[in-house]
């Protein structure tokens, strides 16, 4: 069925992942509605589509009447919003189970034909106050609309993630980069592009409704290992040195100050667990997507941090 003039409903869509999602909708010749706080921010959104095809709607969240507005009319409903931290009102509570349950119940309401929400992978064991309220959401929105999506990544990677880029940069300033708890939490990337993908493949496909999909890359690698690849391809012998938790918590203390924190007591407690697929739910392979391994885009994006940039070794 052709989705010409179909619309789609993204909240979150300004983010890392949503410019991705937002941009296959668009190839997909989908009507796309960007609900955000400040909708100026989701201005650079247009380019990705034809004139009118991308469209930025004030949301506020925390009002029901003003989530209906927007889902009201939607074939496609997407939910992307997260938190890494909380900072003021912006709350786990609030992100991650108030929105999700308003943003269900909006379209239970209006029928939309595939409601599609981005949780996290190891939710289920992991105690961290982020796990526990993906968690919660996930059980919320499925009491509320049982016919919901739910895709589980594991770390994602690619140009403008938030992971990689960071240690690169701090690679740049710092003499060493600690790895806390020993660097031995496992994780699973995934590539961004992966992930819109299956967001794709979801869209009016009713096999996938009702499911719990985890995404995860075809290679796992420890904490350690991920930081090792990130000197690598910047050419940086930054050291790495083993920063116990109980330390790791004290540093947080002040690191969680700034106003992005780089670390976070919740993020410790988060890397007390793994964060790779658990066998328990369909795969990326279930939605015919191979996945794309981390050695083959981390240069292409890692290369700008190298001393001389992406041209450190281009010869005159």
């Amino acid at each position: 069925m052709s989705q010409k003039y179909k619309v789609a409903t993204v909240f979150g869509g300004t983010g890392f992942l949503g410019r991705h999602i937002i941009k296959q909708l668009a190839d997909q010749g989908i009507r796309v509605r960007v609900a955000t706080r400040h909708p100026k921010k989701a201005y650079f959104l247009k380019p990705y589509g034809t004139v009118g095809q991308i469209s930025a709607e004030f949301c506020n969240g925390r009002d029901i009447q003003n989530v209906e507005k927007l889902v009201k009319g939607s074939d496609y409903v997407i939910n992307l919003v997260g938190l890494l931290y909380e900072k003021g009102k912006n709350t786990f509570e609030r992100a991650h189970i108030d929105l999700p349950q308003n943003i269900a119940l909006a379209a239970a309401k209006f029928n939309v034909k595939s409601f599609i929400h981005i949780s996290a992978l190891g939710i289920d064991e992991n105690k961290s106050k982020y796990a526990k309220t993906k968690k919660k959401g996930e059980e919320v929105i499925l009491d509320l609309f049982p016919k919901v999506t739910i895709l589980r990544p594991s770390l994602v990677f690619g140009p403008e993630d938030n992971f990689f880029n960071q240690f690169a940069a701090l690679s740049k300033c710092l003499p060493a980069l600690p790895l806390i708890g020993g660097g031995h939490t496992e994780f699973q990337p995934i590539y961004v592009g992966d992930v819109a993908k299956a967001v794709i493949n979801c869209i009016d496909n009713p096999k996938t409704s009702g499911k719990i999909y985890e995404l995860a890359g075809a290679e796992i690698f420890t904490f350690k290992q991920l930081l090792q690849k990130t000197l690598s391809y910047t050419g940086r012998d930054t050291a790495l040195i083993p920063l116990p938790f109980f330390l790791a918590r004290i540093e947080a203390v002040f690191l969680s100050l700034l106003p992005k924190p780089l670390l976070t007591q919740d993020q410790i407690t988060s890397l007390h667990y793994h964060n790779i697929a658990t066998g328990h739910h369909q795969t990326l392979e279930a939605l015919n997507i191979t996945p794309t391994l981390l050695d083959i885009v981390l240069p292409s994006y890692l290369s700008r941090f190298k001393q001389g940039g992406h041209f450190a070794h281009k010869v005159a």
